[in-house]
């Protein structure tokens, strides 16, 4: 990866990456510390079994379209951040002021990511819970410290050193959600009358009603759930913050990728720790909400489950503070990227030491989405729409504004519409729509009235020119790639010995859960034995995808 990643400028074709990073990107970026604790509080919403499970499936696929859809064919068409593209549609001005309440929000994101991450060494160091929105133990600030500074110099490194480091860990995270949840089920099975195994869908039904999903008639229902699912990561794909990871796609049918993220992500990820949390509630005789994602983890895998809690705070916090860095690095582009990346993992590590966005996690992704995503809508609606009702796209640019009084104007106004609603009785999260409606209409009307109804047939014509030479010759690049088989650096990296070993770790981990399931293993004895696939898994996956990055190609 180039030191500057191309932060102003489109990316080159030669720096294009495959599928297999934007998979394991968006697998191990969505199976994060933060499910556990998301899992948990599905439980304590009081919501039935099949309002849970098919609320996450229908509003996952809600999301899956809004980053294949929506997302990834602009950063793909465009090959820009998304603070380069808001540039041209805004104006330098207009990204500054975006920049810093973007950059600052997912500082606040990664801060949780972070907490997370320390909360794993409580249960080794016997440090007391972080249960309020400041920290209560010197212990756990020097650990949120060192957590934090590892991630902010891994997020030095550009998107491709993130991509490796999810490549090594997604596949073994995920498996530990899953895992965990096989391994804790006979707790709950032990506990449920009628129940001897689960043998059916109608058994692990009764189970989960029963201690998991309990349907207590509550405010929260099932469009609640799809509402959630949707909006989780609205930030990233309504309002386009992953352009910033997706103009590096070869295709945009590569947001699609997202599905991974969402379906083995979060949709099993918040299940299994749903289950986890109920098992580990039951083991220790206390409530789901009395837990931490640290005690949850160790119940139910260990050891292992410590490393699990670590890592996934790692694959989340990692490009959230690349995401971060980009946005205050847009501020000044002279400003070197990484240096801005380090300081900002700084900053990130600092908030992690605050535990309050960790304990209002679920109000703060659904506010934080709120707050940016009428940004990504006016870029759609100029991307898309400006040309269908006869409106110039990157008027701002061609007549020299520095700043775009209708965005601004259109954001303020989406964000006071929104708060008038959620005061009227609208869910927080049930205000995407509206306010995405809302904000396509005023931002169109007030364009209209101030410039975007002027043409601008030279500016234009050259702008198309350039964007066609440039695809075109990204076209070519990829043809003449195809044509000459270099795909030898992939097809190394998928036969060696050690990917063999990985694969055989994984499913050495996953046969461990079954035989803790049939009655074959203890829970204890599980826990002792799972630690050694991981750490085998671990240091082959390591070795394999450094031996593949060394070779030609």
């Amino acid at each position: 990866m180039s030191a500057t990643e191309f932060d102003r400028t489109p990316v080159q074709p030669n720096q294009l990456q495959p599928a297999r990073h934007f998979a394991a990107s968006y697998a191990g970026e969505h199976a994060a510390g933060t499910e556990f604790v998301i899992g948990a509080t599905f439980v304590a919403w009081g919501v039935g079994t099949s309002d849970i499970l098919w609320g996450l499936i229908f509003g996952n696929l809600l999301a899956v379209l809004s980053w294949g859809l929506i997302c990834a064919p602009i950063a793909v068409k465009t090959r820009l951040t998304l603070y380069a593209y808001l540039e041209k549609i805004t104006g330098i001005n207009t990204v500054r002021l975006y920049s810093i309440v973007n950059g600052i929000m997912f500082c606040v994101l990664a801060g949780a990511m972070i907490t997370v991450s320390a909360s794993a060494f409580r249960e080794l160091l016997d440090l007391p819970p972080q249960v309020h929105w400041y920290p209560t133990s010197i212990g756990f600030v020097a650990i949120a410290l060192i957590v934090g500074v590892v991630v902010a110099a891994i997020a030095t490194q550009g998107f491709g050193v993130v991509a490796k480091f999810a490549e090594v860990c997604a596949p073994w995270m995920v498996l530990m959600f899953l895992v965990g949840g096989i391994a804790l089920l006979p707790t709950l099975v032990a506990q449920t009358p009628g129940v001897e195994s689960i043998s059916s869908w109608s058994d692990f039904k009764l189970i989960a009603d029963t201690h998991i999903w309990r349907d207590s008639q509550g405010e929260m229902g099932f469009w609640h759930v799809v509402a959630f699912a949707w909006i989780c990561n609205l930030a990233m794909h309504g309002g386009l913050a992953d352009m910033t990871i997706l103009r590096f796609a070869k295709k945009s049918s590569y947001g699609y990728f997202s599905a991974l993220g969402m379906y083995i992500g979060h949709f099993l990820a918040w299940v299994c720790a749903g289950i986890m949390g109920a098992g580990a509630a039951s083991i220790l005789a206390t409530t789901v909400s009395a837990l931490d994602a640290g005690a949850v983890a160790y119940q139910a895998l260990g050891l292992a489950g410590i490393i699990a809690v670590i890592i996934a705070g790692w694959t989340t916090a990692n490009p959230t503070i690349y995401r971060a860095g980009l946005a205050f690095q847009s501020l000044k582009p002279s400003w070197s990227r990484k240096k801005v990346t380090f300081v900002t993992g700084i900053v990130t590590t600092i908030i992690a030491c605050f535990p309050f966005v960790f304990t209002k996690l679920l109000d703060f992704v659904g506010l934080m989405g709120l707050i940016l995503t009428p940004i990504g809508a006016v870029i759609f609606t100029e991307h898309y729409l400006f040309p269908k009702f006869g409106l110039t796209r990157y008027w701002v640019k061609f007549s020299n504004r520095q700043i775009s009084v209708p965005a601004l104007a259109t954001w303020i106004l989406a964000l006071v519409f929104s708060a008038i609603l959620n005061v009227l009785g609208v869910h927080l999260f049930f205000l995407l729509v509206p306010a995405w409606i809302f904000t396509m209409v005023c931002y169109t009307v007030l364009a209209r009235s101030v410039g975007a109804a002027t043409a601008y047939p030279e500016e234009t014509q050259a702008d198309n020119a350039a964007q066609e030479t440039r695809q075109q010759a990204e076209q070519q690049f990829l043809s003449d790639s195809v044509a000459s088989g270099d795909t030898n650096h992939q097809k190394h990296s998928l036969s060696t010995p050690l990917f063999s070993l990985c694969i055989l770790c994984l499913i050495t981990c996953f046969g461990l859960s079954i035989a803790t399931l049939n009655g074959g293993l203890t829970l204890e004895q599980f826990k002792q034995a799972l630690i050694w696939p991981t750490l085998v898994y671990f240091g082959a996956a390591i070795a394999n995808i450094s031996l593949g990055s060394r070779q030609p190609g």
